[in-house]
C-alpha cells in the first residue's frame, strides 16, 4: 500500500470571509441599530479561538502507511500501530458532521481530531484500501 497522506490549514479563504462578516455584522449592530458596546464585545470574544487559529495558520493531518497511523493538529500529535486496531468507527452526528475513533483491540477508544480528518467518504476508501474494518453509525443518540 503506497503511503496517503491528508494536511489542512486553518487559514482559509471560507474562515477569514466568516470572520470579517461577522465583524462587519457586529460593526453594523452598533452603527445603524445602537446596540450595547458591552453586548457586541461580548458576542465578538466568540471568535477569538477562530481568529487566534488564522493568525497562527495552524496545520492538522493524517498519514497512513503500511504500518501506522498518525495525526497531528496544532501541537498535538499521535499515532498507532495499525496492528493495534480492531476496527475504525465513523459515527454520523445529528448536525450531519462525522466523527472518526480507532478501536484498538484492547477496547480503548482513540477519538481522531475532526480538523485532521479529510473527508469521510475518501477517509473510509482510505482504511479500508489498507485493511482496517470500518464501522459507520447513523445518528446514534448514545
Amino acid at each position: 500500500m503506497s503511503p496517503y497522506s491528508f494536511t489542512s490549514n486553518n487559514r482559509t479563504r471560507r474562515g477569514v470571509l466568516t470572520l470579517i462578516g461577522i465583524y462587519a455584522g457586529l460593526l453594523a449592530l452598533v452603527i445603524v441599530f445602537d446596540a450595547a458596546w458591552w453586548l457586541v464585545v461580548l458576542l465578538g470574544l466568540t471568535t477569538l479561538p477562530a481568529l487566534w487559529d488564522i493568525i497562527q495558520d495552524t496545520q492538522a493531518g493524517l498519514t497512513l502507511d503500511a504500518d501506522r497511523i498518525r495525526w497531528f493538529s496544532g501541537n498535538r500529535e499521535g499515532e498507532v500501530a495499525l496492528s493495534e486496531i480492531d476496527h475504525v468507527r465513523l459515527d454520523t452526528r445529528w448536525d450531519f458532521s462525522v466523527r472518526s475513533a480507532l478501536v484498538l483491540t484492547s477496547d480503548k477508544r482513540i477519538r481522531l481530531p475532526d480538523e485532521a480528518m479529510p473527508p469521510h467518504k475518501e477517509l473510509e476508501a482510505v482504511l479500508q484500501k489498507a485493511g482496517l474494518r470500518v464501522e459507520r453509525h447513523h445518528f446514534r443518540v448514545f
